[in-house]
């Protein structure tokens, strides 16, 4: 365990990208697994951090920064996968009824246009939410907020 908390910076980063990725494409497009991924990355962030910052305002700082980073990531994987389909909405001749989502909003192009904003944007956050959320829970577990 020890070795994965202390691998290098950039193979980590590369790994984060891979795990999200193949978390994107197990939800094929929809980013359920990509937030759930936020779980074991605040806690994989928070031991990292653990080992070379001592002062508790840094700790917070730098969770906040990596959690920030991460969620960038998946909203840019998210802009790559459901972008093309934003040119949908400025298209007259644009079908939203067969296009495959949820209408969750009772016509066809403002659930469309609900659904890139929950896909592209809300996603990102709901990632970044349970990161914080997770390393939260670990720096109590471990006693480490006083």
């Amino acid at each position: 365990m020890e070795r994965i908390i202390k691998l290098n910076t950039r193979i980590s980063v590369i790994l984060y990208i891979f795990f999200d990725v193949v978390c994107l494409g197990a939800g094929m497009g929809v980013p359920v697994f990509c937030i759930l991924l936020g779980f074991p990355l605040g806690w994989y962030i928070t031991k990292r951090i653990s080992m070379s910052t001592g002062q508790l305002h840094l700790k917070y700082y730098k969770i906040l920064k990596l959690s920030l980073l991460a969620s960038m990531i998946t909203f840019v994987l998210l802009l790559f996968v459901w972008g093309k389909a934003v040119t949908m909405i400025f298209d007259p001749l644009s079908n939203f009824e067969n296009f495959g989502h949820p209408f969750i909003l009772y016509d066809p192009k403002i659930s469309f246009i609900g659904w890139l904003i929950l896909m592209i944007i809300i996603s990102p956050f709901l990632q970044l939410l349970t990161t914080i959320f997770a390393s939260f829970v670990t720096l109590i577990r471990n006693g480490k907020t006083k």
